[in-house]
C-alpha cells in the first residue's frame, strides 16, 4: 500500500482538533516536534500517520512593578510584541528573541522611558545572560565584533560584518563544563539583534538548540539562552533559569 503524504499543518490540525490557522501558528512558534525533531515548515509534506508532540508554553510572570517600571519573566516561544500586548499602556524597553526567556522590562510612563533609553544608549544597563554551548569554555572570552542585521520577508538575520556592522561586545565567562558542553555567563554591551547567538557561533561555541546560528539537539526544542540579570538605575531584576537548562548534568 502506497504511503500517503499531506501538509504538516493539516495533519496537526486533524490530530489536535484545531483550525488550520492555529496549527500553522503552533508550527511557526517552534513548539511542534515529531520524535526528537522540530517541525520547521508548516506547509512541508509529511506522512499521514505522523504523530506530533506539542510543547506547552509557559506563563508570563510579573517579577516587579512600581509606578515607573514593570518587569516580567518571559517564557520561551512568545515574541516580545506578544508579551507587550498583555500589558496595555506599558512601553517596551528591551526585546528578547522568541526562543529566549528571561527578564523583559516595560516603562509605565514616557518620562521613565526617556531616562531608560538614555541609560541603554550610554551602555549603563547591565545585562547578564546564561547559555549552554557546544564546546569547552575554561577561561574568559571577549568577543568584540561588529554585527550587521538584515531583514527578509519580516525575518531578521545577523552576521559579523567588519565593514558595515554596528559595534557589539560580549564577554563570556565559564560557569560549568560537562563533556564537550559548557554553561556560560555572558555580559553584553550594546544589544544588537541575535548578538549573543552570532558572537558565540563566531568563536566556535554555538548555542545548543539554536537551529539558525547554533547546534540543534534531540533532547532540546528551544535555544538555551536566558536573560538572567538586568540592572538599570538602582533596580536589579533576576529571572531564575528555566527547567530546560537542567537537561545536562553539569559538574564544576
Amino acid at each position: 500500500m502506497a504511503v500517503e503524504y499531506d501538509k504538516a499543518y493539516k495533519l496537526l490540525a486533524q490530530q489536535e482538533g484545531i483550525s488550520n490557522s492555529k496549527a500553522k501558528e503552533l508550527i511557526d512558534r517552534g513548539v511542534v516536534k515529531v520524535g526528537d525533531k522540530k517541525v520547521l515548515i508548516a506547509r512541508g509534506e509529511i506522512r499521514n500517520d505522523t504523530k506530533f508532540n506539542i510543547k506547552e508554553i509557559g506563563k508570563i510572570k510579573v517579577i516587579f512593578e512600581d509606578k515607573n517600571i514593570l518587569v516580567v519573566d518571559k517564557p520561551a516561544f512568545l515574541t516580545a510584541d506578544e508579551v507587550a500586548k498583555k500589558f496595555s499602556g506599558a512601553i517596551l524597553l528591551n526585546r528578547l528573541d522568541k526562543e529566549t526567556s528571561g527578564v523583559m522590562m516595560f516603562a509605565k510612563n514616557e518620562e521613565f522611558q526617556k531616562k531608560a533609553i538614555t541609560e541603554f544608549a550610554q551602555n549603563r544597563v547591565y545585562k547578564e545572560y546564561v547559555a549552554i554551548v557546544d564546546g569547552k569554555v575554561v577561561e574568559e572570552i571577549v568577543i568584540d565584533k561588529p554585527i550587521l542585521t538584515t531583514k527578509d520577508r519580516g525575518s531578521a538575520k545577523s552576521k559579523i560584518d567588519l565593514k558595515r556592522g554596528k559595534p557589539a561586545k560580549s564577554t563570556v565567562y565559564p560557569v560549568l563544563v560537562e563533556g564537550h558542553k559548557s554553561k556560560v555567563k555572558i555580559v553584553i554591551e550594546s544589544g544588537r539583534t541575535h548578538q549573543i547567538r552570532v558572537h558565540l557561533n563566531s568563536v566556535g561555541l554555538p548555542i545548543i538548540g539554536d537551529a539558525i546560528y547554533g547546534r540543534t539537539a534531540s533532547n532540546i526544542n528551544r535555544v538555551l539562552l536566558h536573560s538572567k540579570i538586568t540592572r538599570i538605575f538602582d533596580y536589579e531584576f533576576i529571572s531564575n533559569e528555566p527547567k530546560e537548562f537542567r537537561v545536562y548534568d553539569f559538574n564544576s
